[in-house]
């Protein structure tokens, strides 16, 4: 039997990065390499495709940095009021 693979749908996926990372927030996953038990993404900004970078697919798991699909600003400074409202108690 195959062993399964790590993050089968990773590849075409669409990530918000709730901090400006290389100055833009929204990405897709155009390819993954596995390197012994590590999975990468090369992320590439959605609106400025020369915007690459390789990451940990485990990073994609951390809320604190990243959310899954493309949100609205909107909904980012929401999401970081809702992240933080210890902070505002």
């Amino acid at each position: 039997m195959p062993k399964k693979q790590k993050y089968p749908r990773l590849l075409g996926s669409k990530w918000t990065s709730l901090e400006k990372t290389w100055g833009w927030r929204h990405f897709q996953v155009v390819n993954r390499k596995t390197q012994g038990k590590w999975v990468f993404a090369e992320m590439v900004a959605s609106c400025d495709p020369s915007v690459r970078f390789w990451l940990n697919a485990q990073q994609l798991d951390d809320p604190s940095f990243w959310k899954a699909g493309w949100l609205p600003l909107q909904e980012l400074s929401q999401a970081d009021t809702e992240d933080n409202c210890w902070f505002f108690e």
